[in-house]
């Protein structure tokens, strides 16, 4: 579930994107300050809650993180519009130190990678990655399902010519990182950087 918020360019409009849309064919319904984008079975896709500032403080430009009082304040929006469904709070940063862990590679592909990623979880998660510097070993940054990318793109479980990838492992230029390198390959992090750590840029940076 990502919440996103952008004033200046969409309104007072907080988007609820539960899954990725594209290639999807979309229906709305609105009661209220509230929207409902759903696809033709009637599985919801989406929520629009719009003048949300006026539910509670708001800012942002792009992916935010709101508490558990501020989704309570959503769902009570929801209900009183005759909605039965949910909103979570997010669980957790999306933005994360990751540690490659295995890397295989991928039977369909020249140049994929199936990695196994340490995440400060359980058990490692798998994320298919085609960076030329991804090693066993290496220390980076993995956006997690749930991550709102700063160009937009939206981060969800897939496919990767059939093998499964949860995640995605990010070059400082897709991070849009002050002083990024403008050539292909993930971060390189520093070896003391603890695997399932928040991503910090201002610490675990430097260009």
């Amino acid at each position: 579930m990502i919440f996103a918020y952008n004033k200046e360019q969409v309104g007072d409009v907080l988007m609820v994107i539960l899954q990725d849309t594209k290639d999807i064919k979309r229906d709305v319904e609105r009661k209220g300050r509230v929207a409902r984008v759903f696809d033709e079975a009637g599985k919801t896709l989406a929520w629009n809650i719009f003048d949300v500032s006026k539910l509670f403080a708001i800012g942002g430009a792009g992916q935010v993180f709101l508490s558990e009082e501020q989704v309570a304040t959503l769902n009570a929006e929801l209900a009183k519009e005759g909605f039965t469904e949910q909103l979570t709070a997010n669980q957790g940063p999306v933005l994360v130190v990751g540690e490659i862990l295995e890397m295989v590679d991928h039977p369909d592909s020249d140049h994929l990678h199936i990695c196994q990623v340490e995440i400060g979880q359980d058990s490692p998660v798998q994320i298919v990655c085609g960076a030329p510097n991804a090693a066993k070993g290496l220390k980076t940054v993995a956006a997690l399902p749930g991550a709102m990318m700063p160009d937009g793109s939206l981060i969800f479980p897939g496919k990767l010519r059939g093998e499964d990838s949860f995640g995605m492992l990010c070059s400082a230029r897709e991070l849009q990182l002050p002083n990024a390198p403008q050539v292909r390959g993930i971060i390189e992090l520093s070896a003391d950087a603890v695997a399932g750590q928040a991503f910090d840029a201002d610490k675990h940076w430097t260009a």
